[in-house]
C-alpha cells in the first residue's frame, strides 16, 4: 500500500494574489540539480538552458499586467520580484483575457472554481514554468521532462524597506554561492 501524500498550499490563506503589489519569488530546479549555469568569481555565467530561462522570465511583461524588477538565475534556483498592475494593460493583453475568461464561463459550474485564478502571481508563475520547461525541453530534444520543483516560494512585500532588502539578496546571491544551502557543493 502507497503512503497518501496531501499537498499543502504555502500561500496566504485569504489573500488576494491578483492584487496590485510587489512579491519575491524563488524557484527551484527539480532535485536541485545546477543546469543554469554557474558561479566563478562571485558572477553567474548562464549556459544556453539559464539564458532560455532568461528569456522566458523577461518575455512574462509582454504576456501579463507586471513589471519585473532585480532578478537572479542561480545554477539551480531563481530569485525575482514581480510589481503586480492590475491597470498596465495593452490591447493585445486585454483581448486575450476577454477570451480567454469567455471560454472559461462556458464550461464553468457556478458551484466550483476553476484552478488557478486567471492574472495572479500563481498563474504567472505557472505560466513560466511550462514555458520556460517546453522550451528548454524543445531545445535539449527531451520533451515531458520536468524542470522545475513543484511548488514555488513566494513573499509579499510590505513596503520600501523590505523591497530594498529583497533587492539586496537578490543581488547579493552570487556572492554568497558558495555557502549557499542550495548549492550541492557547500559544507
Amino acid at each position: 500500500m502507497h503512503p497518501v501524500y496531501h499537498r499543502r498550499s504555502i500561500r496566504l490563506k485569504g489573500y488576494d494574489y491578483t492584487q496590485a503589489g510587489a512579491y519575491s519569488v524563488t524557484l527551484v530546479s527539480r532535485h536541485r540539480e545546477c543546469i543554469f549555469g554557474e558561479v566563478e568569481e562571485d558572477q553567474v555565467h548562464l549556459n544556453p538552458i539559464g539564458i532560455i530561462i532568461e528569456a522566458s522570465w523577461k518575455n512574462l511583461e509582454h504576456n501579463f499586467p507586471i513589471i519585473l524588477d532585480k532578478w537572479v538565475i542561480m545554477p539551480n534556483h531563481f530569485h525575482g520580484i514581480i510589481f503586480l498592475d492590475p491597470n498596465r494593460t495593452g490591447e493585445a493583453l486585454a483581448n486575450r483575457r476577454m477570451n480567454r475568461s469567455e471560454s472559461k464561463m462556458a464550461n464553468a459550474s457556478p458551484q466550483r472554481p476553476i484552478g488557478t485564478q486567471s492574472g495572479s502571481l500563481g498563474a504567472i508563475i505557472q505560466n513560466f514554468k511550462s514555458i520556460s520547461t517546453r522550451k528548454l525541453n524543445k531545445a535539449r530534444s527531451t520533451p515531458g521532462i520536468p524542470i522545475w520543483q513543484r511548488n514555488y516560494y513566494e513573499h509579499i512585500i510590505r513596503d520600501e524597506d523590505e523591497l530594498n532588502r529583497v533587492r539586496q539578496y537578490i543581488l547579493d546571491n552570487p556572492l554568497k554561492w558558495a555557502l549557499d544551502q542550495e548549492n550541492p557543493k557547500c559544507p
